[in-house]
């Protein structure tokens, strides 16, 4: 039987929880609220990684007994094959989530997708990467919810915001922002040809209230208007959708999946102080400078990966040079890997 190994130093994680439970305890804790509410919220991700833990070592223990009987009984073998692999799968997202260590990696992501050049190619395009991550999300466990939606003139969607809950969520999706491009013989042209289009994908961290994001009225644009997707009988018949335009930054908001028209504007404007949140961060790692180089048209020579569906089949990663063949796995959400290695990319250019 393969050497599984383990996630972590489960005694060393043990004790951390002990120092957080102590520091719970003593008089005046919560006098901090939002200090008070990382450490609690810290607690509660050691807890589900020993309870995770726990459990990976009742699985490991279960295949050394299947193990014994594998040689002489088939369903013996079988069960043993199947609980391995999915004790090398949280082994794997154990270990994708030991490189995340940043200020926010831990919170919910916000995600974003637009279509870009490649006109209905790209709105269909835009709605399979939308499919991608929320099979994703699902494989995960994760709670996924779409917030808004616009759908293409004749397929797909022009554009999508979605919120993605679970543990790392925005560290692990961080890696997929960006670019992506697809090569496919068109549906949607009648002669058959190959065309090439795009899709972008903005990802920020869900931030909680303790975190003071400074948004003033005056710099606010707010529209409403009926919403187009579904949402109930109240679809079509108010003005219950939300735009809300940051005009300092050009960002822009909408919501309309929330039964009333005050829902999809908080929803939006949780969107836009996570937004904000991002594009702060941004200037701190990288410079001010830097961010503005760093935004590039949704189109041809600035994309972070390739899905090519003709003449051959192939996904490719062009950070870090990580491919598959197995395009149908990569769109029905299986992009650890990819996620894995970009990480790790990240990682070794820090470490420079």
């Amino acid at each position: 039987m393969p050497n599984l190994g383990g996630f972590f130093d489960a005694p060393q994680k043990r004790s951390e929880l002990e120092k957080l439970e102590k520091q719970i305890a003593e008089p005046g804790f919560w006098d901090d609220s939002a200090a008070a509410q990382k450490v609690v919220q810290q607690r509660s991700r050691i807890e589900k990684a020993l309870e995770r833990q726990s459990a990976f070592e009742t699985g490991v223990s279960d295949a050394d007994v299947l193990f014994e009987f594998a040689e002489s009984d088939e369903a013996s073998a079988a069960e043993l094959e199947e609980l391995i692999a999915k004790l090398e799968r949280e082994v794997a997202a154990a270990e994708i989530e030991s490189l995340l260590s940043g200020e926010t990696d831990a919170n919910n992501a916000i995600c974003s997708l637009q279509a870009g050049a490649g006109g209905t190619d790209a709105q269909d395009f835009a709605q399979m990467l939308l499919r991608m991550y929320l099979r994703w999300a699902e494989r995960r466990g994760f709670k996924a919810e779409i917030l808004d939606e616009q759908p293409g003139s004749e397929a797909g969607i022009k554009s999508a915001t979605f919120r993605i809950e679970g543990d790392y969520a925005y560290g692990l999706l961080a890696a997929e922002a960006g670019v992506h491009r697809l090569v496919r013989i068109s549906p949607f042209n009648s002669g058959g040809s190959r065309e090439t289009s795009f899709a972008s994908m903005f990802v920020s961290p869900e931030i909680d209230e303790n975190i003071e994001v400074n948004i003033e009225d005056k710099d606010l644009r707010v529209d409403t208007y009926r919403s187009t997707g579904a949402g109930g009988q109240h679809v079509n018949t108010t003005d219950s959708a939300v735009r809300i335009t940051h005009l300092p930054t050009g960002i822009v908001v909408t919501c309309q999946n929330q039964r009333s028209q005050i829902q999809n504007r908080a929803v939006a404007m949780q969107v836009l102080r996570s937004k904000l949140y991002e594009l702060e961060l941004e200037k701190r790692r990288e410079g001010a400078a830097e961010l503005e180089a760093g935004k590039m048209d949704i189109s041809f020579g600035s994309q972070i990966r390739n899905y090519v569906l003709h003449p051959y089949r192939l996904v490719k990663d062009t950070r870090t040079k990580h491919e598959t063949a197995d395009v149908e796995a990569v769109l029905d959400g299986e992009i650890d890997e990819f996620i894995q290695e970009v990480l790790i990319f990240k990682k070794g250019a820090a470490a420079r």
